[in-house]
């Protein structure tokens, strides 16, 4: 079977990977607005899904993609319950920013 990007290796692919991690850890860092912080986490864990299907690859399992399709879809039900509950605090406090959140302390 002819391979579509013969010129591919894993390294190019780590490096894509750690490049995506490390973009996602900055904006998690440097941002304070929550959905700019949940894309953040998002492409983080795309990073990691990257990582695990290019050692699925590597070594010829398919553990590693089932693992990540479970991933998925644990994230898909973060995003959703993470922006209910942003969309609760916006409608009481008219911000998506996190250093507001200090207000909701007792």
């Amino acid at each position: 079977m002819m391979e579509i990007l013969p010129n591919v290796t894993i390294n190019h692919y780590l490096m894509l990977s750690v490049a995506l991690f490390t973009i996602g850890a900055f904006g998690i860092l440097f941002r304070r607005n929550a959905i700019i912080m949940f894309m953040c986490v998002e492409l983080m864990l795309n990073a990691v899904n990257l990582t695990l299907v290019a050692f699925s690859k590597l070594w010829g399992g398919t553990d590693a993609q089932v693992f990540v399709f479970f991933i998925m879809v644990v994230a898909a039900a973060e995003v959703a319950v993470g922006l209910a509950i942003l969309m609760m605090l916006y409608r009481n406090m008219h911000t998506t920013s996190t250093d507001v959140l200090d207000k909701l302390k007792w």
